[in-house]
Parts: C-alpha cells; sequence; structure tokens
C-alpha cells in the first residue's frame, strides 16, 4: 500500500510540474506572438488585437458584420478590452460601428473599403510569411496534432470560465 501512494504522489507531483512548463511555454508563446506578430504587420498600423479583429471580421460568416458582443465572444475578450481597439481602428477607418438595424441597443462592427484593403492586400501577405516562419520545423501532420491539443485545452478552460462564471460570457 505504501508504494502505491508514494508511486501515485510522484505521478501527481509529475504531471503538476508538466502542467507547469507547458503553461508557461504557452504563455511564453502569448507573450512572442504578440510582440513578434505584431511586428510583422506593424508597417499597416495593426498589432495582433488589430490583426485578430480583422481576421474575425474577414470570415464569411462576418460579411454583414457583427454585433460588439458577438465580436467580443469569437476572441474570447471582455467587450471593456474590445472598445479600446474598436475606438482606435474606427479612428484609422479600418471598422465601421453603426446601430444595428434590428435592435438599435446593438451597435455593429463591419469592415471599411480601407480595412478590406488593409486586411486583404497589405498585412494577409505578410501574416502568410509570419506563419510560415513560426511554423518552419513543423510538419502538417505537427500542425493538426497541436491544433488538436490546443482545442481541447480551449474547451477545457471554456468550461472552467462558464463554471466559474456560470455563464459563457467572458466579461
Amino acid at each position: 500500500m505504501r508504494k502505491t501512494v508514494g508511486k501515485s504522489l510522484r505521478s501527481t507531483r509529475g504531471k503538476l510540474e508538466l502542467a507547469n512548463r507547458l503553461f508557461f511555454r504557452l504563455y511564453q508563446c502569448t507573450n512572442m506572438l504578440h510582440k513578434t506578430g505584431s511586428r510583422a504587420v506593424e508597417a499597416e498600423g495593426l498589432s495582433t488585437q488589430r490583426w485578430a479583429v480583422l481576421g474575425a471580421l474577414s470570415r464569411k460568416q462576418a460579411e454583414a458584420g457583427m454585433s460588439i458582443g458577438e465580436l467580443a465572444r469569437y476572441l474570447m475578450v471582455s467587450r471593456q478590452n474590445l472598445a479600446g481597439v474598436l475606438s482606435r481602428m474606427e479612428r484609422d477607418k479600418h471598422i465601421l460601428i453603426a446601430p444595428d438595424t434590428r435592435d438599435r441597443r446593438s451597435r455593429i462592427v463591419k469592415m471599411t473599403k480601407s480595412g478590406h484593403h488593409v486586411w486583404h492586400t497589405l498585412a494577409l501577405p505578410k501574416i502568410h510569411v509570419y506563419y510560415g516562419e513560426a511554423l518552419a520545423d513543423f510538419s502538417t501532420r505537427d500542425a493538426t496534432h497541436t491544433l488538436h491539443y490546443l482545442l481541447k485545452l480551449l474547451d477545457n478552460m471554456r468550461r472552467i470560465n462558464v463554471e466559474q462564471r456560470g455563464d459563457e460570457d467572458l466579461e
């Protein structure tokens, strides 16, 4: 019995050490994404946050725009964190924020013609180069497996968020 308990504690300790290393590496990757990703598109006046907004708005499902709440949920950020980014992007004419014609309390975010040009013509080619450099030593299989495990982790974190908040709102 004593051997089993000791082995179990070592196993638990080993898993916790591995989890700590994993989450610390995710933290470092997040910081490096912000730093190196922003540098990749800074000439276009973008940051990784603006990149994410334009990427979300460039999807086929978002052609008619997205409400601020939908965009915040899609990006998994709070409305407060998104507000500053959106106001700067609106000032730079990359997006337009207008009242929703169906619900005047809601506002719709749309990419402008200028935002479309910045995203599709200027930023995307640089983002594709960045992806290639960041994934240089990854095979297609490596990238597929990484995506799979990141999605599993994201699902677990969403579940934790719901348990902590009692809903799926990220604010």
